[in-house]
């Protein structure tokens, strides 16, 4: 397999000797986290956040909660550089329904949710080179982006291809991501 990418040249380096990041690099493992990095985000450009959003099935309870919380303007803002964590209907699934209830009945609440799952910027949580931390809109929250086994943000995991909208990148993701509430 050939790469002129000088990090890919190296991450190969590395898992032909079984030094990734001091510990072993069983060959499926890498050859599964290549194929995800490798995998080519879907462009949707010129739709934006919003528009992405609107015109996916999976997403249609996320995108309700956004118009219910007022946001869904911030998410059409074609000067917004943002990253999107998507949590999928089956992920709002997961939640309890007195949670989901308590989450979608004060707006205050409901926006804290929704803001934790957006980073300022262009984010990949297929590459971080260890768990790094990224902050969210949501004022002094921050998620973690790490791989094991698959992309994860927090403790969810993400999608291998992401969305590339005029405005971000949205990253399907299998599980809401909470804040901590102070």
């Amino acid at each position: 397999m050939k790469s002129h990418h000088p990090i890919r040249k190296s991450l190969f380096a590395l898992a032909a000797l079984g030094l990734g990041y001091g510990m072993p690099v069983h060959a499926t493992e890498y050859s599964g986290y290549a194929k995800c990095l490798s995998t080519p985000l879907v462009d949707v450009r010129p739709a934006t956040i919003a528009d992405a959003a609107a015109t996916t099935d999976a997403l249609s309870t996320l995108n309700t909660l956004v118009k219910k919380a007022g946001l869904g303007a911030a998410l059409d803002d074609p000067n917004a550089r943002l990253t999107v964590y998507a949590p999928t209907n089956q992920a709002f699934g997961k939640i309890p329904k007195p949670v989901l209830d308590a989450i979608g009945s004060s707006i205050p609440v409901l926006t804290a949710v929704l803001t934790y799952h957006v980073s300022p910027g262009l984010k990949d949580p297929r590459i971080p080179s260890h768990p790094r931390e990224e902050r969210t809109l949501l004022k002094g929250q921050t998620v973690f982006l790490d791989y094991d086994k698959r992309p994860q943000v927090n403790q969810s995991n993400a999608d291998c291809q992401g969305v590339r909208t005029s405005n971000g990148i949205v990253w399907i993701i299998d599980s809401v991501l909470l804040p901590q509430f102070r």
